[in-house]
Order: C-alpha cells, then sequence, then structure tokens
C-alpha cells in the first residue's frame, strides 16, 4: 500500500487522476497539516489581517488575484504564513476557489472564508478583504485588551507568592535552628509562619498531587464538548469574569453579523459562520438553537432573550433592526456601544486591581519580612 500527497481542486478530482494512473483509491484525505509546514512558528492572527491588507491593496493597483499571492509570500516575515499562502496560490491554480483554498487551512477563521466566497460571488473581492482584516484587527483588540487587564496582576501576585514561599520553606526553618540553638524562644508571629511552613511542606506532595488531578480532571472535562457548555455556562455567572465574557461575547457576535450582513450573505448563513466564532460555546450552542427557531419562523430577537447570555440591549436593537429592515446597521451600533463598555470596564478594573493586588502583595510580604526579622531581632538578643 502506498501512501502520498497529490494536489488538485478537490478529493474528488484527486481520486480520479489517481485512477486514471491505474491505481487503487483507498482514502483520500486534505493534507491541512502538510499545507502549512515550512517554519517552526506557526500563522498568528494578525499575519493574517496584515496579508489580507496587503492582498487589497495589490487588488486595488490593478494586478491579479495570483499575481497578488505571488508576490505576498515574499513580504511575509514568518516561513509558515509564506508556506500557506504559496499553497493557496497552488490550490486556484489547480482549479479551487480562493475561499475554498482559504477554507484548508486553519489560521484563516470561518469569517474570513465566508466573506471571501461573498467578495469571489459578487466581484467585490478587494473591499471584503479589507473588511475581513478590519474584523480580525478589532477581534484582536478585544482579546489584547480584556487580557491585559489581568494579566500584570497575576504575574505580580504568583512572584510575590513565588518569594514568599521561598522565605518560608527554605529561610525561617535555619533560622529556627540558629536559635534553637542558642536556647531562645521563636517570637509568636515566626512561629505562627513556620508553622504555616511546617504544614505547607508536609502536605505538599499529596497536596500537589491532589491540585494536579483536579486540574487534569479540569481540563478533561473541558475538553469534552458537554462539559466544555456547562462550564462556559458556569463562567457566565460569575460576578466579574461574567460581565467581561458577556460583554466580548456581544461585541464579538454584532461585529461579525454585521460584517456578514452587510456583505450580503443570509442571516441564517450568518450565524452558522458566527456560532463557530464565538469561544464560549454555551453561547454558540444558543445561537445553533436561535437558527433552527428561524427555520421555523420566529423572530431572531425572541432568542437573544436570556438574561446570563448576551448583554440585554442586543435583543431590544436586533428587533429594531428586523423591524425597520437595517439589522446590519443597528449590530454596527450595539457592537460599537458595547466596545466603549468593555474598554471602560477594563480601565475600571485596572483602577482597582491593581491598588487590590498591591495591598495584597503588601500585606502577604509584610508579614513575612516582619516575622523574618524579628526572629532575627530575638537571635541578636541572645547573644
Amino acid at each position: 500500500m502506498t501512501r502520498g500527497t497529490q494536489e488538485g481542486p478537490g478529493a474528488g478530482s484527486v481520486a480520479n487522476e489517481l485512477r486514471q494512473r491505474g491505481l487503487l483509491v483507498l482514502e483520500v484525505q486534505p493534507a491541512r497539516a502538510q499545507a502549512e509546514r515550512g517554519g517552526i512558528l506557526p500563522p498568528r492572527s494578525v499575519d493574517v489581517e496584515v496579508g489580507l491588507k496587503q492582498l487589497a491593496v495589490m487588488l486595488r493597483s490593478g494586478l491579479t488575484l495570483l499575481q497578488a499571492l505571488a508576490v505576498l509570500p515574499r513580504q511575509v516575515a514568518r516561513p509558515r504564513m509564506a508556506q500557506v499562502w504559496r499553497q493557496v496560490a497552488e490550490r486556484i491554480q489547480g482549479g479551487a476557489s480562493f475561499a475554498e483554498s482559504l477554507a484548508a487551512h486553519a489560521c484563516f477563521s470561518p469569517l474570513v472564508v465566508q466573506l471571501v466566497r461573498v467578495g469571489e460571488q459578487t466581484g467585490n473581492l478587494e473591499q471584503v478583504l479589507v473588511r475581513a482584516a478590519e474584523a480580525l484587527g478589532r477581534r484582536r483588540q478585544l482579546k489584547t485588551s480584556v487580557l491585559s487587564a489581568f494579566l500584570y496582576p497575576t504575574i505580580v501576585l504568583l512572584m510575590t507568592l513565588g518569594v514568599s514561599a521561598f522565605l518560608v520553606i527554605s529561610v525561617l526553618p535555619k533560622i529556627r535552628v540558629f536559635l534553637q540553638g542558642l536556647g531562645r524562644e521563636l517570637p509568636p508571629l515566626t512561629q505562627a509562619l513556620l508553622d504555616i511552613s511546617d504544614l505547607l511542606t508536609r502536605y505538599a506532595v499529596p497536596g500537589t498531587v491532589v491540585l494536579l488531578t483536579l486540574a487534569l480532571g479540569l481540563v478533561a472535562f473541558y475538553m469534552y464538548p458537554a462539559g466544555r457548555v456547562v462550564l462556559d455556562r458556569l463562567i457566565l455567572y460569575v460576578p466579574l469574569a461574567g460581565r467581561v465574557a458577556r460583554l466580548s461575547a456581544t461585541v464579538q457576535l454584532s461585529r461579525s453579523l454585521s460584517h456578514l450582513l452587510g456583505s450580503g450573505i443570509t442571516l441564517l448563513e450568518a450565524l452558522g459562520t458566527v456560532e463557530r466564532l464565538l469561544g464560549n460555546r454555551f453561547l454558540g450552542e444558543l445561537l445553533a438553537r436561535g437558527r433552527e427557531q428561524l427555520l421555523q419562523g420566529a423572530a431572531f430577537s425572541d432568542q437573544l432573550q436570556d438574561t446570563r447570555a448576551f448583554m440585554p440591549m442586543l435583543p431590544a436593537m436586533v428587533a429594531v433592526g428586523e423591524t425597520s429592515g437595517t439589522l446590519d446597521e443597528v449590530l454596527v451600533d450595539v457592537a460599537e456601544f458595547h466596545e466603549e463598555e468593555l474598554e471602560n470596564l477594563v480601565k475600571r478594573l485596572s483602577i482597582l486591581v491593581e491598588p487590590a493586588v498591591i495591598v495584597l502583595v503588601g500585606g502577604i510580604v509584610g508579614f513575612v519580612y516582619l516575622a523574618v526579622f524579628m526572629a532575627l531581632y530575638a537571635g541578636q538578643g541572645g547573644r
């Protein structure tokens, strides 16, 4: 039995070509992973975003799509992204459409593929590429703003806990031995800290095993589709993280739907694309159920009424857009409003979280250092 790769516009054409050579074809599968080889670092969303903008500029300048794709790999910094663009060009030369060629690579989101498919059908490919790049850029900025609100305080807290653990587990026991040799009693504060150190040391191994087991169990539960839906729904009920998740999902849904509807895609097709873009699978399933209800004649706004799903303004504005026939324009207003609200929330979090972390870190460090210096002072007093 022989295995190999063969370029072609689709699995059927590849199988026919192989049969014409006298080969018995058992199975044909798309070589997605192989198409993205050519470097160590995988393509990033920003690489795709820049590439789409460059393609739009070259198409606007009068180059054909294949000519632009021939130039694009030389302008890309990452080898794997350059390889992806070359593979896209080869697939187009083999008879596949631009959208089909992009869909063969995981780095292109369903939103980009769907927009490009519409652009090819309407002849507005250059405008669609710009719109797809803008959608990727806004999505990247949204993720960055959310992560930045929690990243710095988390790093500071972890470093503080690490230094404190080193002092408690490594330094204080040596001071205790020194003071016991001098016949001095430990100060109560130092003794309390050493008791904590003994407790941590005694249960370090079983505690680590239990924590790792729980972490692995949680990861396994999250990887299971039904488990991920449950956890994603629970996140929406967490006071602070839930509001951030709901705002982010509302912005992403509104912005993506407005791009798709504005490009001429039907609401049913657009929802099928957006439900795969949402990181929260519970909300994705909510949109999937909404699609089924739309097929039965229900209004889209009625499917968004869950008070713990999207923000309350979304269903109200969607109802207005459905009535007036300007749903894409209304969704732009919804996205801009909630983007501003999310930015303000992130700023408030930065203002509130950083002082809280400083107070917590100061309390931990102050307690540990006070216990250490009291022990050292006790040791000096016994000489």
